[in-house]
């Protein structure tokens, strides 16, 4: 398949960024009622509708489901990519439809997503909820679960930009994946080595597109996240995470990855190619770790405690819900050696001194990244102008 060629033919233009509500959503599931089924699933806490999707007819039934967290919204573009692409005459969108039966939720917290939040409008992450399903949202989840039985689960998910993989020279954990465990143990039985065949197969595709770039979630049990309660209840369970790609705070190129990874996936459960044992290749892929913050401003010169010195500081970006748009807010995290740390962007300031906006000569933590280098370097929201 060509993968770049189809995603250009399926993207969803309407949808861009990373603020996505029903509002957004809602046009095109009217669009998409004369291909696929959608019907009104259940209702939020504040009740709004969660929608549902059905495509296809054949036998092996795929449930998805997106904006669990309602501020991550990257996985739920790539899903009407997706759409799209299965109301095409494309071969295998066809070859899909006749093999496969999905069941799409893509915006199962419909309140955070308006507020932008992780948390539902209760104020409760559903991604804890799946013992005690005490939300509504939590409950329609679970409901359709059952009633579905699906063969595979796809949770899909954002992860912040902190996360990165590699040692020597890392770089930014794009797509993230996870076969969650069921159990403490941590074990594999047939259930979670079918998703972690499916991760495999996904993950070969992607290294062609962003090599080194692909991580692998922490896999330490917690029955009340879905995904591992979906694992312990026998149904072979993927949790997508889709990261930071170099410049794309928009997420729209890692969305094109999300897409590239579930058609890959969806190909190699239809060709049955997952079959095989993949846990030496899964567990390769390497784990997630906190290693980015989004600037980093090296060798300036500070003040502290009247005392001159050389160090370095770092900022990151607080996404802020402002007129229905989200704007990235570059904050004061830290000051020091930072050892270990890396930057999705980086400022030598060559041994010059740090001017904050009230003539301060030391950064503040959680202070707006608002300052001098020197007396003719201007930072403004964390980058040079």
């Amino acid at each position: 398949m060509n993968l770049e060629a189809i995603y250009s033919a399926s993207k969803q233009n309407t949808l861009h960024g990373r603020y996505l509500t029903n509002t957004h959503i809602e046009p095109l599931l009217d669009n998409l009622k004369q291909h696929f089924k959608i019907s009104v699933r259940g209702n939020s806490a504040f009740g709004k509708p969660i929608y549902d999707i059905v495509v296809g007819n054949g036998p092996t039934k795929i449930f998805m489901w997106s904006q669990m967290h309602g501020n991550e919204a990257t996985t739920t573009k790539a899903i009407f990519d997706f759409l799209n692409f299965l109301t095409s005459d494309n071969a295998f969108a066809v070859t899909l439809k006749n093999n496969f039966t999905f069941l799409i939720l893509p915006i199962v917290n419909p309140d955070g997503a308006e507020l932008y939040t992780r948390e539902n409008g209760n104020k409760v992450d559903l991604n804890r909820d799946s013992v005690n399903l005490t939300q509504p949202e939590s409950i329609v989840l679970r409901r359709a679960f059952e009633e579905f039985a699906p063969d595979y689960a796809y949770n899909m998910h954002d992860q912040r930009t902190i996360f990165g993989v590699g040692d020597d020279a890392p770089k930014p954990a794009t797509v993230s994946f996870l076969a969650p465990s069921y159990n403490d143990a941590r074990d594999i039985n047939n259930v979670r080595q079918k998703a972690i065949n499916v991760i495999a197969a996904m993950n070969d595709t992607l290294q062609q597109f962003i090599p080194g770039q692909v991580g692998r979630f922490d896999d330490s049990f917690n029955i009340n996240c879905i995904g591992d309660m979906f694992q312990s209840l026998n149904v072979p369970t993927v949790l997508f995470e889709a990261g930071h790609y170099q410049k794309d705070y928009e997420r729209e190129k890692t969305r094109k990855f999300i897409f590239f990874a579930l058609l890959s996936g969806f190909h190699a459960i239809n060709e049955n190619v997952i079959v095989l044992d993949k846990k030496q290749e899964y567990f390769n892929i390497p784990q997630n770790k906190i290693i980015f913050y989004d600037v980093m401003y090296k060798k300036v010169k500070i003040n502290y405690e009247n005392t001159e010195k050389i160090t370095n500081f770092a900022s990151q970006y607080k996404e802020v819900l402002f007129e229905k748009s989200v704007k990235f807010q570059a904050i004061i995290r830290e000051i020091g050696n930072l050892d270990g740390y890396h930057a999705h962007e980086e400022f030598d300031c060559r041994g010059e001194e740090f001017v904050g906006i009230d003539n301060s000569k030391l950064p503040i933590i959680d202070e707006k990244a608002d300052f001098l280098i020197g007396t003719d370097r201007k930072f403004v929201n964390g980058l040079e102008v």
